[in-house]
């Protein structure tokens, strides 16, 4: 592929264009992960609107998140095949269309479907942005390449529950998905203008059917199965253990398939091998799990513990991501000087550490002391996050960065829906034997200390060295 022009006294830092290309690429990115924390807050509303239950209107975010999930393995061969700006437009076009018709939609069941049409468009969106940046940086600016790339992550948590508060108290919740119309039309147009043509003149990259076939259903049925952990009230309801089984088997099916195919699987399992890429991949599946589980958990805090609003929690969680997005600077030009395994050692400390006040909360714990300690959580994440995905891409080649990308957010996808169904089964059997709801939580926060202690192993197994450019 043909990366970003630059000239040889800009190979250390961050050309014109490779910003330009950045900024484009976020625009469409921050659109896609804001609206999963936009309508997560609105979800009561969303059912009060339309006349439903709250065990049918959250198929909502349910079905929004399988279509994700099964968008996600297409995306490495869709970049070999066709590029990535092809692509790019292609799935913005798609988020945008579904956008469209959710605002649009007359009941619960035709809201369902239309979040299953924009998740298959936005799916792809946060891995391709990875993908392209990443073979656009080069080596030697890796690190504050995927720094950019951590930014709409970050954002989410921060803006998305002060903007879904905004709209659900201020406005029809319609514009809840009208509000990425002007956004996505923006990034359409500038991508069209900035973004290069990055495909392989003589790529005829064919499909993995029966990978497809394997993988795509596996990969539903697991988030779907620990996606009905929390309402079953815990992992032995059949609504679990059936489609968490099935998935399982099928995953099972695809790794075996995956390692005798002549053919290039759709999610090359064989990059396991590579010691930094298999270290990597484990820790986001951990990260994944304690990052994911807290962004569930902390708003809830907020407004059962403390009786705050959705608005309120989401300023009182701003915090976080201010502590994330300070990091992410600082992170991006470490990662590219100093060893992976030593960053994420400090990043896990600060956000292990910082956990603890959650850990011991009281009623009359200080907003002020949590607040702190969110800011600090947030910085540690950052600092852990970057060079994890830094070291992800220090020994694969730069043709195996699209199927290498769609393995990692796979794999962040599967431990984040993990650490969520985890937290929530442990946060409801705390309520119902706690009279006091601080106390419950503060059981549950010990758990992700506990997540984030798990992240200790795989880092340890990061390279020790800062790898050659």
């Amino acid at each position: 592929m043909s990366a970003v022009p630059m000239t040889h006294e800009d190979e250390t830092g961050l050309t014109p264009e490779l910003l330009r290309l950045s900024a484009v690429l976020l625009l469409g990115a921050i659109a896609a992960i804001l609206d999963t924390t936009i309508v997560a807050v609105a979800i009561d509303r969303l059912g009060d609107e339309l006349g439903t239950t709250l065990s049918t209107i959250q198929w909502v975010s349910t079905g929004y998140l399988l279509a994700l999930t099964v968008a996600i393995p297409l995306t490495g061969w869709a970049v070999d095949r066709f590029g990535g700006r092809r692509m790019w437009m292609f799935s913005l076009t798609g988020f945008l269309g579904g956008s469209v018709l959710c605002g649009l939609a007359w009941s619960a069941e035709s809201l369902i479907a239309f979040r299953v049409v924009q998740g298959l468009g936005g799916g792809m969106l946060v891995p391709l942005m990875q993908s392209i940046l990443a073979q656009a940086a080069g080596p030697k600016r890796i690190g504050r390449a995927m720094a950019i790339v951590a930014i709409p992550a970050q954002l989410g948590p921060i803006l998305g529950p002060v903007v879904g508060g905004l709209i659900v108290d201020g406005a029809s919740w319609r514009w809840i998905f009208f509000v990425n119309v002007p956004v996505c039309l923006v990034a359409l147009a500038l991508a069209w203008r900035w973004m290069p043509d990055t495909r392989h003149e003589n790529t005829r990259s064919r499909l993995d059917f029966t990978g497809l076939a394997l993988l795509s259903p596996a990969l539903a049925g697991i988030v779907y199965g620990l996606s009905q952990a929390g309402d079953a009230g815990g992992f032995g309801a059949s609504s679990v253990l059936v489609p968490l089984g099935i998935g399982l088997a099928l995953l099972t099916g695809f790794v075996v398939h995956a390692l005798r195919t002549s053919n290039v699987p759709i999610i090359d399992v064989r990059l396991l091998k590579v010691r930094s890429f298999a270290a990597s991949t484990g820790l986001m599946f951990a990260l994944g799990g304690s990052l994911f589980g807290a962004m569930f958990l902390l708003p809830l805090f907020e407004q059962v513990a403390r009786d705050r609003s959705a608005l309120q929690a989401g300023l009182l969680l701003a915090p976080q991501g201010a502590g994330t997005m300070i990091a992410l600077v600082i992170a991006g030009r470490l990662s590219d000087r100093i060893a992976p395994r030593i960053l994420v050692l400090t990043g896990l400390a600060l956000g292990t550490l910082s956990t603890l006040p959650y850990a011991l909360v009281e009623t009359g714990t200080s907003e002020l002391l949590l607040g702190a300690a969110l800011f600090v959580r947030g910085a540690g994440l950052g600092l852990a996050i970057v060079p994890t995905m830094t070291a992800f891409y220090a020994d694969i080649s730069r043709a195996e960065i699209p199927r290498a990308t769609a393995s990692m957010r796979i794999i962040q996808q599967i431990g984040g829906s993990l650490g969520t169904a985890v937290l929530a089964v442990i946060l409801q059997h705390a309520l119902a034997g706690e009279a006091d709801a601080t106390a419950a939580f503060a059981t549950t926060f010990w758990w992700t200390v506990g997540l984030a202690g798990v992240a200790l192993i795989p880092a340890l197994l990061l390279p020790s060295r800062r790898a050659a450019a």
